[in-house]
C-alpha cells in the first residue's frame, strides 16, 4: 500500500523567519512575536513526510552594481577608477583615510595596452597605488580556461583583499568576460570592475552579469552570472578603434533599436554613417542641454539593455528579447573564427531574421528594405556564404534543446517593437532563407 503524504502537505509545512541576535542566527516560527534583532529576507520552510523532514531554503540574492558614464577616466585627478564603485559615503571616507597602502590588480588587453598602457601606469604611479598590470591577448581564439587560470595565478601571487581591492578589467568584451569569470572563481567571488574600450563592450558586455569562456568548440559554454561592482564608461577609448570595430559595435545597438526603440532606429538610420565616421566622439558645443547623436544613441542603447537585463540577471526567464541576433550567430561565429567579429555575426543573424519576420507577415517589404539599408549604411555584413540553411537548422535545433523545448525566437513586429515566437515552420524558414540568399548574396 502506497501512502500519499502530499495530501497532508499544507498542514505539515512550517514557515520560519531568520533573526540575528548577538551575532547568532536563530529561526523563528510564523506567526509569533519577533525577537529584537536583524531580520533576514531569507526564510526556511519545514515539511514532514513519511520519510522524514524536508527543509526548503528561500534566500533572495540581491546584487547592486553601478554603470557610470565618465570622462577623462585615466586623468590622475579623476579618482573614479579607484573609488567610483563605492556608493556609501561613510565607507568611502573610511577607505580614503585608511593608512594601509591601496592595491589594484589590472588585466588589460594587450592591444589596448599598446595604446593606453603608459597612461594606466602613470595614473597608478601618480596616485601612489601599489599595482600590477597584466597585459593579455584577449581574443576570441584565446578565450579559454587557460587564460582564466593565468589570471588567477597572477592574482594569487600579487595578493589582494577580496573585500576592498576589486580586480580591474580594461579591454573589449572578451577581456571583460574572461576577467569576470576569474573574479567569480577567486575565493568564490571577488569584486571586479569593467572598463570597456570597444563600442561593442561599451553597450553590451559591460552592463550585464554574464562572464564566460569558450569550451569544447562552443561559444561561452563555461561561465557564471556575476555582475561587476561597477562599470566605468569613457567613450574616448572608442576613438582609437579601427573603423571595422566601431561598425561591429553598432550591431548590438541596432539590435536594441529593432527590438524596442523606434527612435533609436531612426537615429541610426539618419546618423549612423556619421557616428561611424566620427567614432562616436562628441563635438564640443556650448549648447550642453541638447544631446548629440553619439551621446543619445549610446545612452538609449544602455538604458534599453539594462531594462531587459536587470529583471533577469540570472536568465531564469528564458524569454529574452536580447537574444535577437543570437540564435544562429554563435554557431556561425565559431565556425568561421576569426573571419567574423561578434557583432558582424550577430548582424548576419538579424538580417536573416528580418526576412523571417517579413515572411511571417510581421514586417512590410518597405520596413525590411529599410532595416537592410540601415545595416549596410553602417558597413555591417548582411550575408555570409557559411551561413547555410543546414547551419541555420542546426542552430535552431540546438536552441530547442537548451530553451526548454521552445524556440523563444525574438522577431521584430515593426520598427522598434518585437515579440517572442515559439514555433517555426520549415516552409517559412526555407522561403525566408532562399529569398535572403537571392537578394543579399554577395553583399559584404
Amino acid at each position: 500500500m502506497i501512502l500519499d503524504n502530499s495530501l497532508n502537505h499544507a498542514h505539515q509545512q512550517k514557515e520560519f523567519n531568520l533573526v540575528q541576535v548577538n551575532g547568532t542566527w536563530i529561526r523563528q516560527s510564523q506567526p509569533c512575536h519577533q525577537t529584537e534583532g536583524r531580520l533576514s529576507a531569507a526564510k526556511i520552510y519545514e515539511n514532514k513526510s513519511g520519510h522524514g523532514l524536508c527543509w526548503t531554503v528561500v534566500s533572495p540574492i540581491i546584487f547592486t552594481y553601478r554603470v557610470i558614464q565618465c570622462k577623462n577616466l585615466l586623468d590622475p585627478r579623476n579618482d573614479t577608477i579607484l573609488w567610483g564603485h563605492v556608493e556609501d559615503q561613510e565607507e568611502l571616507k573610511a577607505m580614503r583615510s585608511n593608512s594601509k597602502p591601496v592595491k589594484r590588480f589590472v588585466v588589460i588587453d594587450e592591444t589596448v595596452n599598446q595604446l593606453y598602457g603608459s597612461q594606466v601606469t602613470q595614473y597608478f604611479e601618480a596616485r601612489k597605488i601599489v599595482h600590477k598590470i597584466l597585459p593579455l591577448p584577449t581574443t576570441e581564439e584565446n578565450k579559454s580556461m587557460e587564460l582564466v587560470t593565468k589570471i588567477l595565478d597572477e592574482i594569487h601571487n600579487f595578493g589582494i583583499d577580496r573585500r576592498s581591492e576589486p580586480i580591474i578589467a580594461i579591454g573589449g568584451g572578451v577581456c571583460l568576460d574572461v576577467v569576470g569569470l576569474a573574479a567569480s572563481l577567486y575565493r568564490r567571488r571577488t569584486p571586479y570592475i569593467r572598463v570597456p574600450t570597444s563600442l561593442l563592450s561599451y553597450i553590451d558586455a559591460s552592463v550585464g552579469a554574464k562572464t564566460g569562456v569558450n569550451f569544447a568548440g562552443g561559444k561561452n559554454k563555461l561561465g557564471s552570472y556575476i555582475p561587476p561592482v561597477a562599470t566605468f564608461l569613457d567613450r574616448s577609448f572608442i576613438k582609437t578603434l579601427p573603423h571595422r570595430q566601431v561598425s561591429n559595435g553598432m550591431a548590438e545597438m541596432l539590435k536594441m533599436a529593432l527590438m524596442k526603440h523606434k527612435g533609436l532606429f531612426e537615429l541610426l538610420e539618419a546618423e549612423g554613417r556619421n557616428m561611424l565616421s566620427s567614432k562616436f566622439q562628441s563635438c564640443d558645443s556650448t549648447n550642453s542641454s541638447k544631446e548629440d547623436s553619439a551621446t543619445e544613441s549610446t545612452r538609449i542603447a544602455i538604458e534599453t539593455m539594462l531594462e531587459e537585463l536587470a529583471p533577469n540577471l540570472w536568465e531564469d526567464d528564458l524569454d529574452r528579447l536580447v537574444d535577437f541576433g543570437h540564435l544562429i550567430s554563435p554557431e556561425l561565429e565559431m565556425r568561421v573564427l576569426p573571419a567574423l567579429l561578434h557583432g558582424e555575426a550577430v548582424n548576419i543573424d538579424m538580417s536573416l531574421m528580418v526576412y523571417v519576420a517579413h515572411q511571417r507577415g510581421l514586417l512590410t517589404a518597405e520596413e525590411k528594405a529599410g532595416i537592410i539599408q540601415c545595416m549596410l549604411g553602417m558597413d555591417l555584413p548582411v550575408w555570409h556564404q557559411e551561413c547555410t540553411l543546414a547551419l541555420v537548422q542546426k542552430s535552431l535545433s540546438e536552441r530547442l534543446k537548451h530553451s526548454a523545448g521552445s524556440l523563444r525566437m525574438p522577431l521584430p513586429t515593426g520598427l522598434g517593437c518585437a515579440e517572442l515566437f515559439h514555433d517555426m515552420s520549415d516552409d517559412i524558414l526555407c522561403q525566408a532563407y532562399h529569398q535572403w540568399s537571392d537578394e543579399l548574396a554577395g553583399h559584404k
